[in-house]
């Protein structure tokens, strides 16, 4: 017994339904290896939770956008309800109105004038004598109004209104709150682990869900959005949680396929909300002003079991239940944003996942009010966007692996880059998209936006881990702030343009922009290149087929060897010991190998 130490390993040693390196960190990603307990395989259920627990919170954090006019007219903050088109004809939002369904203009027989001067040209002479309009009877002929108030929807909410502003204060402060939740998520994950932060993050958002049931003025919708805007954070813990549980050499392609999965819960939000909830309920026979209330319980009762769920079948770590707390050093944070790497990441990220939010927003609205087609329609087109996420953001972390491994780390940073620019070009083709084109041009023009901007996402959190490694939830939280607020940067922009198509040619300005940052993340290559090895399988690996194979063949190499009892051995398989540098001389060559 005294020359087979090495027993103390093959039988101590956890068996993992992943290949394992260093740490227990999974080197590969079956995605359908899901069984087995949560000590035998915690890399996929951590895997499979972080992204149906992101899934589920972005479908909540995105619910009342395809809903938001409904919201604005229960609030009575439309424009034609504010200002009665019968009593305030002259309003700019009526003048320059222009139903494209029934091609008919507010003002039929043309404008007068420019921006606010501009008025309603008066019933011509012509029209006058042909329809009679002096008379009792002409006077009824829709030829003989000024004003078509009949074209107009049940919601004017054009661009300039009251109306526009309150929605783009909620989006701005639903944004704005997830800044700073995603930063305050890097120091709670280190303390609490990923496991406890994200059911803190789903229950919370099922509260703020529930309360949005009762808005019923401006400043109560901007408040609930607000506290809505926590499931952002979400996504700190999807990326940490990723980190923990695969090493580097898959980790570009588990935490992007993580990540664009969870995502892409903000485009099935335009249809599951309208399409499957909303729309039912109505034919039902409810009332608008109920119907949308109800519609986001069904999210609220969604995040409340993915948080059970969550808590009662994962793993921090591959190794133990919960993470052991972390406890940073002071000026930490300030360290970490003295770092211009990590700036440059953060600035990228805003220009790509700021993009994201700013569409997940406003993209409906977007459809509904400039191309004038009905919520369904509008929803359809919209997801289109989110649902780029099903593969999109994977394959710019699958992108990203495979050019670190055929180019080295350098590899990482110019397809990082590709994706930038190429995203910047298509965001300015959709800045060209009008209302008079067919609208599969828009959905093909959105679909390569889409595209370009979810790789750009999986790219970036491609190099995030790397950037430093010994603060790597501070980083991340940081990192994925900076998508956030440029979300609340984008919208703001988009706000005061005040114009349908040039916020998208900015936008597009800005993230090329931020792509010709990308030369100060070359100076990571010097310290990284090693990340891009194949890391080979450790003994953590072996199946439990193997570890008992192990066993059987050390009991009878012992079992030959003089004095050997049995309880011996039992009592050293029980032992908690380190495995040694090198196996005794005299096993068999396998079980050297095994060992």
């Amino acid at each position: 017994i005294e020359a087979c130490p090495a027993l103390v390993f093959a039988g101590s040693m956890p068996s993992y339904r992943c290949k394992v390196g260093k740490n227990g960190k999974a080197i590969e990603l079956p995605l359908l290896r899901i069984d087995g307990s949560a000590a035998h395989n915690p890399h996929m259920r951590a895997f499979w939770a972080s992204a149906i627990s992101l899934f589920v919170a972005f479908l909540g954090w995105f619910t009342l956008s395809p809903l938001s006019l409904e919201v604005a007219r229960s609030i009575g903050i439309c424009e034609n309800q504010l200002y009665m088109a019968d009593t305030f004809p002259t309003r700019r939002a009526y003048v320059f109105y222009r139903n494209k369904t029934a091609g008919v203009n507010y003002c039929q027989y043309g404008i007068d004038g420019e921006d606010d001067s501009a008025v309603c040209m008066p019933v011509p002479k012509a029209a006058q004598e042909e329809f009679g309009c002096d008379t009792e009877r002409g006077s009824e002929a829709l030829q003989c109004r000024m004003y078509r108030t009949d074209v107009l929807p049940d919601c004017v909410c054009e661009v300039g209104t009251g109306c526009q502003w309150v929605l783009g204060m909620g989006d701005l402060a639903s944004v704005s709150s997830s800044v700073m939740l995603r930063i305050m998520a890097g120091i709670f994950l280190e303390r609490w682990g990923p496991v406890n932060v994200q059911c803190i993050i789903l229950m919370s958002l099922a509260t703020a869900l529930v309360l949005a049931t009762s808005i019923t003025a401006t400043w109560n919708y901007i408040l609930i959005r607000f506290f809505i805007g926590c499931a952002g954070a979400a996504f700190v813990t999807n990326q940490y949680w990723c980190t923990l549980m695969f090493s580097p050499g898959v980790l570009g392609t588990a935490s992007s396929t993580a990540a664009g999965w969870g995502n892409m819960g903000g485009g099935v939000a335009q249809i599951f909300v309208i399409v499957l909830v909303f729309n039912p309920l109505l034919s039902l026979g409810m009332a608008d002003n109920t119907a949308w209330r109800v519609s986001v319980l069904p999210i609220a009762f969604l995040c409340i079991t993915c948080a059970a769920v969550i808590k009662l079948c994962c793993w921090d770590t591959p190794q133990a239940r919960r993470l052991d707390p972390i406890v940073q050093p002071s000026g930490w944070s300030r360290w970490v944003l003295t770092d211009p790497r990590v700036l440059v990441l953060i600035i990228q990220y805003a220009a790509c996942f700021g993009t994201e939010i700013t569409m997940n927003n406003r993209l409906a609205r977007h459809f509904r009010v400039y191309f004038q087609i009905s919520s369904s329609d509008a929803a359809g087109l919209a997801s289109s966007f989110g649902l780029m996420n099903l593969f999109a953001r994977s394959l710019g972390g699958i992108m990203s692996d495979w050019s670190c491994a055929k180019f080295g780390f350098r590899g990482r940073i110019w397809s990082h880059f590709c994706c930038l620019f190429l995203e910047a070009v298509f965001l300015l083709a959709l800045g060209f998209v009008s209302s008079d084109v067919p609208l599969y041009v828009a959905l093909m023009v959105v679909i390569m936006a889409s595209l370009f901007i979810q790789m750009s996402e999986g790219t970036t959190f491609s190099i995030v881990p790397f950037a430093r490694k010994s603060h790597v939830a501070v980083v991340t939280a940081f990192v994925s702030a900076g998508g956030n607020l440029g979300g609340a940067f984008t919208g703001i922009m988009y706000d005061v343009l005040g114009d349908e198509l040039t916020p998208f040619k900015v936008n597009a300005a800005w993230v090329a922009l931020c792509a010709m940052l990308t030369p100060v993340l070359f100076s990571m290559d010097e310290v990284k290149a090693e990340v891009c090895s194949p890391v080979q399988p450790s003994s953590l690996s072996m199946s439990h087929s193997s570890f008992e194979g192990a066993n059987l063949q050390a009991r009878q190499v012992a079992a030959a060897s003089p004095g050997f009892r049995d309880e011996h051995l039992v009592s050293v398989l029980g032992q908690q010991e380190e495995r040694p540098s090198t196996p005794p001389a005299g096993l068999s060559e396998s079980l050297r190998l095994s060992l």
